[in-house]
């Protein structure tokens, strides 16, 4: 498809089965089809046929079209812009030059501009010639007939005008003469000017919609492309694209997990970042679910695919922008329907305009020069074009940014927003752990409890680790040698510094390496952990000898963020599934009264159709009171098996 039409056009061919509704959207070029389940996707497909187009089905996998293509298309219009562009810029300087300065014109002159302007308008033009010459065998007609149409004209009257004999002028700089009656003027530089003004804008659209397509192909390159399987109880590495419902694979440190799946053996921590967006990994141990694309930051974990393909959690999230991407908003159905019928309106009042002179008694030149201005005038084919490009790139850059939009409608209605809900982690804080705090025991150097901890956790890959690293390093350059290094999932790390062996990480561990924790770090403890933060305690030569603190910490624009909020009457909502202690803390320091703490990630449908969102003690968005909704809304309705009654 090259322009708004086309795709109205296809989708009035599909529209046209019985129980079908197909939205076409020129943007990605694609068609969502709603249609009976006995339908057949080879008649569908044969319909775009008949409207002189190609398709295919595309798999419920979300997938990028073949970025070859699109590169192919971007290339082969640059070479094209680029030679019209070298040929045009001088036809025209030339035209402008002899027009303004008639004694300059030598003999010959109108046959340099034909020998520059030939390879514009025949091989330059090229693709607007195929589309029209393949739209007026199945009876159609689209933006590339106007500018097909347009540039043949110019350059056909130019070509009669220069055989027919007599003098000839330039066109370019000809301006109100025409009204005249010049019917002697050569307009190849219009033809070769307004084949470079629109294979620009066609170079330029291909370009963005490779790049909008970015994102989305980064956004699935965030999963594993191979894995390692059990085969007959021996590993082998295969594609992911092979993994099956209950295949066995390991997950070594290091490594993204492939697939959605179970944990059979081992214990690990978890990067889910990419999904939730916490930066603390999360312990992960036998019978856990794991979300396919974390990262495994430390344990070997043996694993049992539960979903794959188009099931996994990655999958849907991808499917959710490329669905956005594909829908239409309201003022895009608006110009998809002017579209529809605004080339056969140009093509009848080209003609209009051209019998209106002659009838008037004007010269056959000024008639066909006004229609070709009519012509010329309309080609260009933004419309339609700029609200399906605005949304794609909208979406697309969403994406990058971990912003997921609906639909097209979702971006419309931000006008009617009164309320923004803001998610902690990545949005509001930076979405790292950093060290916040240091509390020595008696006794004890600040130091010296940062470089031995420092020490022990720089062999960890375990983000907490690499906070406590990071800010030792920063402080001293050079940390002390670690021999004998362990880590413990779930619990931290030890290992042997300057010949004691320091143990990093939770009371637990300490406990199991016989280190008491002194009376007089445990108000400290408390004091941190009632503030949100990670605590980890470092121990050495029989007690614990101080404690670290690790947090995300909170950005310093968000405040401001908040407060430019308000002052555009933007309620703002805290909604997070982190700890109560933690989001309360941050939002105090950024400005928010409304908190909701402890959310948890299931979702179910109500009877309605909706999808209501857990909480510990309410619902958001506030329950519908609506009577579909009458078995949710009331506070022991059914809900999902196993979760909590709501209240």
């Amino acid at each position: 498809m090259t322009c708004a039409a086309c795709a109205a056009r296809v989708e009035r061919k599909l529209n046209k089965l019985d129980g079908v509704a197909a939205p076409v959207n020129y943007a990605t070029e694609r068609a969502r089809v709603q249609c009976p389940g006995d339908t057949d996707p080879r008649a569908l497909i044969e319909l775009v046929q008949r409207a002189g187009y190609t398709a295919r089905r595309v798999d419920d996998i979300p997938a990028v079209d073949d970025d070859a293509g699109h590169a192919d298309r971007v290339t082969d219009l640059r070479r094209r812009l680029a030679v019209a562009a070298v040929l045009a810029v001088p036809i025209c300087d030339l035209s402008l030059a002899l027009s303004l300065f008639p004694e300059l014109r030598f003999a010959g002159w109108q046959w340099v501009c034909l020998a520059l302007a030939a390879p514009v308008v025949g091989w330059c033009a090229l693709p607007f010639h195929r589309a029209a010459i393949a739209g007026a065998r199945h009876g159609t007609s689209s933006m590339d007939t106007l500018v097909s149409v347009g540039i043949l004209a110019a350059s056909t009257w130019s070509l009669w005008i220069m055989f027919n004999g007599g003098a000839v002028s330039p066109g370019l700089g000809q301006g109100l003469s025409v009204l005249t009656g010049s019917d002697h003027a050569l307009y190849l530089d219009v033809a070769a000017g307004v084949t470079t003004f629109l294979l620009a804008g066609r170079y330029f659209e291909a370009r963005a919609k490779r790049s909008a397509g970015a994102a989305m192909r980064a956004l699935l390159a965030l999963g594993a492309k191979d894995v390692e399987v059990l085969c007959d109880g021996e590993p082998c590495r295969v594609p992911v694209t092979e993994l099956v419902v209950d295949d066995l694979f390991i997950a070594r440190p290091g490594e993204k997990i492939a697939t959605d799946a179970v944990v059979e053996q081992g214990r690990s921590a978890l990067d889910v970042s990419m999904v939730t967006g916490e930066p603390v990994p999360r312990e992960v141990v036998a019978g856990d679910d794991v979300v396919g694309g974390a990262i495994n930051t430390s344990g070997r974990l043996l694993l049992r695919a539960t979903r794959v393909g188009a099931e996994t959690q990655l999958a849907r999230m991808a499917r959710l922008v490329q669905r956005a991407q594909e829908g239409k908003a309201g003022a895009q159905r608006l110009a998809d329907r002017i579209a529809a019928v605004f080339v056969p309106a140009v093509l009848v009042l080209t003609l209009l305009t051209s019998l209106g002179w002659l009838l008037a008694g004007q010269p056959a030149g000024l008639a066909i020069t006004a229609a070709v201005a009519v012509l010329v005038v309309a080609c260009p084919c933004s419309l339609g074009l700029a609200t399906p490009t605005a949304l794609l790139a909208d979406t697309g850059r969403g994406a990058q940014l971990g912003i997921f939009i609906k639909g097209p409608q979702a971006l419309e209605s931000t006008r009617n927003v009164d309320t923004v809900v803001l998610d902690k982690t990545g949005t509001l804080t930076e979405g790292r752990m950093r060290l916040v705090d240091v509390r020595p025991a008696a006794g004890v150097e600040r130091s010296r409890l940062l470089a031995m901890a420092g020490a022990v956790e720089a062999a960890s890959e375990h983000p907490i680790a690499a906070a406590l690293t990071s800010a030792a390093v920063a402080e001293f350059g050079t940390l002390p040698a670690v021999t004998e290094f362990e880590a413990l999932p779930g619990l931290g790390a030890r290992g042997v510094v300057d010949g004691l062996e320091v143990v990093v990480g939770r009371a637990q561990l300490l406990a199991e390496h016989g280190l008491h924790i002194p009376d007089e770090l445990e108000p400290a403890r408390v004091e941190l952990e009632e503030r949100g933060v990670t605590v980890v305690l470092v121990g050495w030569t029989g007690s614990a000898q101080g404690l670290l603190a690790v947090a995300d910490t909170v950005r310093a624009s968000s405040a401001a963020a908040v407060t430019a909020l308000r002052q555009l009457g933007l309620h703002s909502v805290l909604l997070t599934g982190d700890n109560a202690c933690t989001a309360a803390a941050v939002a105090a320091e950024v400005g928010i009264d409304d908190v909701i703490a402890e959310t948890l990630p299931w979702t179910w449908p109500c009877a309605g159709g909706s999808t209501w969102y857990s909480a510990p003690s309410r619902c958001w968005p506030p329950r519908s009171t609506s009577p579909a909704c009458a078995a949710c809304a009331a506070p022991d309705g059914p809900g999902p098996p196993d979760a909590p009654r709501r209240g």
